[in-house]
């Protein structure tokens, strides 16, 4: 099932300010492993050392002192491990279920990002070699599930799967194959898709066959707002720019306006985006177009991470004035604009994109 398919030796990776990396850390069967020696191929200058494991690496995760070195660890590091749960989660919104992860954290700095409350202060890449154990799980689950039943707001014709909740998979394509692994598995199984948001155009995936079993969801907001929040992204002109190539090249490409941040003249800001996409996509493109919408959601923990990297964000991000407090299902204090306030600015977001893009079809919005 392993799918290493590019042909001939890959140059070493090495994109400025985005990935530079200087040390991995990697388990030993990893390292060892046929994925291990592909990425560590990719990066060859790069200081290897063995760890346990890679979820507890001392001095790299829970280290206070790493938010001020955020981005440099984030281009710098890597780590190799082999995923040990192979567990599938109901969503119901973006997929019908989330897949196992095949790579955890990013290269990327989206100051809303949830994935660094986890891991402790440093978010970089893990990329988990077991990739055959990962496809072979998914297979199963399609095969157990059947032809999906009915249509819902996912999907009408398959069971679809997130194979990107933890990671973007668009900059996860650069460091190893398992991103061309799981196009590859999708395409070959009738009853499932797959599907990932990303914030980073690589048109190296343009090279994959993806035959409509992908779904691309191209992560949208205001440019002036992603220039504070989506740190080390591609710019959003770029991205719009890039649909029409992957409805091309056979992917399922929607768009995902998340977070919608609430400030003075976000309805304009946003009147602008969706005049932007409507001149910047084709008819083909168009007609298969459907979106996303989800309001910021924050989190107290990340404000204090943020804080130390970057606290121009939290001035958008942290508004205590229209959010109200809420327990997460781990324990976590999030913040969410209040009830009734976050009510009527969705009602006004539909009522905007509908006018702007009338032929995008929301799925869903909260």
């Amino acid at each position: 099932m392993l799918n290493l398919g590019r042909p001939g030796p890959r140059e070493p990776v090495r994109i400025p300010g985005l990935l530079d990396v200087s040390t991995i850390y990697a388990e030993k069967a990893a390292a060892e492993s046929e994925v291990g020696r592909d990425v560590l191929a990719r990066f060859p200058d790069a200081r290897v050392e063995i760890v346990p494991s890679h979820g507890d690496i001392p001095g790299l995760f829970g280290n206070a002192g790493n938010v001020q070195d955020w981005n440099r660890i984030k281009s710098s590091v890597l780590v190799l491990g082999v995923k040990k749960g192979l567990t599938f989660i109901e969503n119901g919104r973006s997929a019908d279920y989330i897949a196992p992860s095949t790579a955890n954290g990013c290269a990327m700095s989206c100051a809303y990002c949830y994935v660094p409350r986890n891991k402790g202060y440093a978010n970089p890449i893990t990329v988990f070699v077991n990739i055959n154990a990962i496809c072979g799980a998914i297979a199963r689950h399609v095969k157990k599930l059947g032809p999906k039943p009915q249509p819902n707001q996912v999907e009408a014709g398959a069971w679809v799967y997130d194979v990107g909740c933890n990671s973007d998979c668009s900059v996860d394509a650069l460091i190893s194959e398992n991103v061309a692994t799981l196009v590859d598995l999708f395409k070959r199984l009738p009853d499932g898709k797959a599907s990932f948001a990303t914030k980073f155009v690589n048109r190296e995936l343009l090279d994959l066959d993806p035959r409509g079993k992908t779904r691309i969801r191209f992560s949208l907001m205001p440019a002036s707002k992603a220039k504070l929040l989506d740190v080390r992204t591609t710019p959003i002109a770029d991205r719009i720019a890039a649909i029409d190539a992957f409805v091309e090249a056979g992917y399922e490409v929607q768009l995902n306006f998340s977070p919608v941040v609430i400030d003075d003249g976000w309805l304009a800001d946003y009147a602008e985006l969706f005049d932007q996409v409507d001149a910047g996509v084709g008819e083909k493109a168009k007609r298969q177009l459907a979106c996303e919408v989800i309001f910021l959601t924050h989190n107290e923990s990340l404000h204090e991470i943020n804080l130390g990297w970057h606290p121009k964000a939290e001035v958008a991000l942290w508004t205590p004035h229209n959010q109200e407090r809420k327990i997460s299902e781990r324990g976590g204090v999030n913040l969410r604009y209040r009830r009734g306030f976050k009510g009527a600015a969705v009602a006004e977001f539909r009522d905007l994109l509908t006018e702007k893009l009338p032929y995008c079809r929301i799925r869903y919005a909260f």
